[in-house]
């Protein structure tokens, strides 16, 4: 077996480990008493081998995260076919509680993954990009599609349409561009620029638009003070977790520089910061984003220097001439180890279940109504235009391809709705129809990139 193989295995056999040992200690779990814990485990196994499997989409160009909701999607509507064991899946307060979890390590990892010196420097043309591809698609959403299409609804329903609409897929995309190997275009530059602003921004709008809908109507005073509030925890957590985290790393590596004292510091770091957000008013979610970004991989070097002593040792023992250069290629790559080795286990988990959960929600006798499946095309149409029309003002690249690549809606889209439905402005069907949007905008979008890179420029 290869090391690539056996080195996989290592982190889903410790990721499913992790599962048992948070079970053991959830609340819910003790009062639902063995037999349920039993029942429990056995949701779990099925969630985690239906998710492995659904990835089989991945040799077909499709991003995973797609595989896993259309399984999500089967799953919880086999009862059609007859068959309703899995509807107990839904009702699990415990597999809640994991996917709620999941989503939250999953903004984790993208604060962990977007760098702030890399936003300064997409410059001025990706700022315009997710400017543009926040706000079109807002107004649009908010105040044009959901009013015509969806008459019936609060006002509050088409806050969190519009505010859905807003968000790009970071993920989806940079896979989608890895895979056609134009990382290094200038396209590709701007849109992830682009994606990880708009994301930032997508954030902020969901603080607001949660608040909104907690407090009822509020003046613009109170409007202008949600921003604030929103914008002073991400840039206070930034700027203060810089000055707080690499002491505390110091402090905790001087009792134990090892992996366990190190995914706790990570791991309690993001916990803590949503938990704060959610204290506050926000997103649970803003907090882990914000925690994120927060942890630049250096502040944890303390945790490795053992490992990075020796490594050095061993370079230098090989080359003793050994460049600067390669030296800072051992340093580098421990600096991002706590990422790679350390959170991976817990996505490889968590963040699948809360998409088949969240596929689960889908319920497909909403479109048995010829009337909703044309509304969710229309939702879809003016989805994809509020990012084509956002790559309009990308300047001297090809704007075609910055556009589409601004569409897929992915992880961040399905985050805004499952809030606008813990918070009861979203029902099953709006619910159901920006799934669909998600799958849509996440499907056409790797064929549409693909075609539009194989012209000529």
């Amino acid at each position: 077996m290869s090391a690539i193989r056996v080195s996989s295995l290592r982190r889903f056999l410790l990721a499913t480990g992790v599962v048992y040992l948070i079970w053991g200690f959830l609340p819910a779990a003790h009062a639902a008493g063995s037999a349920a814990a039993g029942q429990t485990f056995l949701w779990i196994a099925i969630i985690l081998i239906v998710a492995r499997l659904a990835g089989l989409v991945e040799r077909l160009g499709m991003p995973a995260v797609l595989g896993e909701l259309l399984a999500g999607v089967a799953l919880g509507n086999l009862s059609l076919a007859g068959i309703g064991v899995f509807e107990a899946i839904e009702s699990d307060a415990v597999i809640g509680v994991l996917a709620e979890f999941g989503v939250v390590i999953l903004l984790f990892q993208i604060g962990l993954e977007t760098s702030l010196g890399d936003m300064r420097r997409v410059g001025v043309r990706a700022l315009l990009v997710a400017l543009a591809g926040v706000v079109v698609p807002f107004v649009l959403g908010t105040f044009l599609i959901g009013p015509w299409l969806l008459p019936n609804l609060s006002f509050h329903a088409y806050l969190f349409l519009g505010a859905t609409l807003t968000a790009t897929s970071v993920g989806i995309t940079g896979r989608v561009l890895r895979d056609l190997g134009q990382m290094q275009s200038p396209e590709a530059r701007i849109i992830l620029g682009a994606a990880v602003i708009d994301d930032v921004l997508g954030l902020v709008i969901l603080a607001v638009v949660s608040s909104l809908v907690k407090e009822g109507q509020v003046s613009v005073g109170e409007v202008a003070w949600i921003i604030s509030e929103a914008i002073l925890f991400l840039v206070g957590a930034v700027l203060l977790g810089r000055v707080v985290a690499p002491r505390l790393g110091r402090l905790l590596s001087r009792i134990s520089a090892g992996v366990a004292m190190k995914l706790t510091l990570v791991l309690g770091m993001g916990l803590l910061l949503a938990w704060v957000a959610h204290h506050i008013g926000l997103a649970a979610i803003v907090g882990a984003f914000a925690a994120g970004l927060m942890l630049e991989p250096i502040f944890l070097k303390d945790f490795d220097q053992p490992e990075i002593d020796r490594d050095i040792r061993a370079l230098l023992a090989d080359t003793p001439q050994a460049s600067r250069a390669r030296i800072e290629q051992v340093l580098d790559r421990h600096a991002h180890r706590h990422h790679e080795e350390l959170l991976e286990p817990l996505g490889y988990v968590f963040v699948p279940l809360f998409f088949v959960y969240t596929g689960m929600q889908v319920k497909l006798e909403t479109f048995f109504s010829l009337n909703v499946v044309l509304i969710a095309l229309g939702v879809t149409a003016v989805a994809i235009v509020g990012k084509l029309v956002a790559g309009s003002v990308a300047g001297r690249v090809r704007r075609w391809v910055v556009g589409w690549g601004m569409v897929p809606r992915g992880e961040v889209g399905l985050i805004f709705a499952m809030v606008g439905k813990q918070l009861g402005v979203v029902d099953e069907m709006l619910f159901s129809i920006v799934i669909l949007v998600v799958m849509l905008t996440t499907l056409v979008t790797p064929p549409a990139l693909g075609a539009l890179f194989r012209e000529r420029p």
